[in-house]
């Protein structure tokens, strides 16, 4: 028997960091994100050799240890570790397992694009295929969310981990309590096409902590400054929802250009001079407007452009050595896992 699963990426179209406590706590979060055509992979195949192997190759690591109940945080692994502490003690009476199991991306630690909790949520799904577990799309998340910022103590918000579970493109509402409402939208084809034609990933070869930039944003709330920059971006996610589902798309670039000028400003660390220069590089070239996708400091920049113009600014952005272009298409379908059984 072999269990596989894969779980999309996403990228954050407007509200990122309103999703951080203590801002969603006190005054209420919302973000529009998507999920895209890249992903994250897991496969499980049971053992019983008393052994636990973790295998991941984009990241040049291989584990074995025994099967215990509790097993050691290893810091090369440290998600696959908190995810089997957790299964074990939460749903298999603290029995331990035996298995093999082999994880990586489509896209490196640090793009920006979710990949860490994108992973826990993608390990959790094989885990429930396996098992047969009785989690619900918001009881996946919640778990995931659990086991990286309670269990493990990363920082974060709270958006990865509902975006890769539920999968399309959604605004999400976000309170005390870590209480989550998702609510899906539903996009017209042209509009999706449009789009997907529109945008533009380059990689800036930067993969950052994104952790301690997060650390950082957590202090906005006490900082006029950076709270005013975090309501600035609560009122343009509502513009760029409005923006998406009328296909809008001179108002998409401008809400996301506003949304970055109001991003940089909650953090010193979120931009740096090598994203300044891409950043004017890109408008040079053909690119309308320009975000650093997730927490920032580097990954990948999500770039807006006339389709028209894209051929072009993609070549342009191929002579800047230090950085690769990607571009996706939207998917609708969140995590997904499923059994191959042994013909005999």
């Amino acid at each position: 028997m072999i269990i596989r699963s894969k779980t999309p990426l996403r990228l954050g179209l407007a509200g990122g960091g309103t999703d951080v406590s203590p801002f969603c706590d006190l005054y209420g979060g919302c973000v529009l994100n998507v999920t895209i055509n890249m992903y994250s992979y897991c496969t499980i195949i049971p053992k019983n050799d008393g052994k636990i192997t973790f295998i991941a190759p984009d990241r040049d690591v291989k584990l074995t240890i025994d099967s215990k109940a509790k097993i050691d945080i290893d810091e090369k692994l440290p998600l696959h570790c908190g995810i089997y502490n957790r299964i074990v003690k939460d749903f298999n009476n603290n029995i331990p397992l035996s298995f093999e199991m082999t994880t990586y991306s489509d896209a490196p630690a640090g793009s920006g694009l979710g990949t860490s909790s994108t992973m826990v949520v993608t390990i959790i799904k094989a885990f429930q295929e396996w098992l047969n577990l009785p989690l619900g799309e918001y009881d996946t998340a919640r778990l995931a969310f659990d086991i990286e910022r309670i269990d493990l103590g990363f920082s974060g918000g709270k958006q990865d981990q509902y975006a890769a579970t539920f999968g399309g493109l959604n605004y999400m509402e976000f309170y005390k309590d870590n209480k989550v409402i998702v609510n899906p939208l539903r996009m017209k084809k042209w509009i999706k096409n449009e789009i997907e034609n529109s945008l533009v990933l380059f990689y800036t070869g930067t993969s950052r902590d994104s952790g301690k930039i997060i650390d950082e944003q957590k202090k906005a709330t006490t900082n006029q400054k950076s709270l005013d920059a975090m309501f600035e971006i609560k009122k343009q996610t509502e513009l760029m929802k409005e923006a998406v589902l009328k296909g809008d798309f001179d108002a998409i670039a401008n809400s996301l250009h506003q949304n970055w000028l109001a991003k940089k400003k909650t953090s010193a660390v979120i931009s740096n001079s090598n994203i300044e220069d891409t950043y004017n590089f890109i408008l040079s070239h053909g690119g309308k407007a320009a975000k650093i996708s997730g927490a920032g400091g580097g990954g990948f920049m999500m770039i807006w452009c006339d389709p028209k113009n894209r051929y072009e600014l993609i070549r342009a952005l191929k002579k800047r050595q230090e950085g690769k272009t990607k571009v996706v298409t939207f998917v609708e379908n969140g995590a997904q896992a499923w059994t191959i059984y042994d013909e005999d």
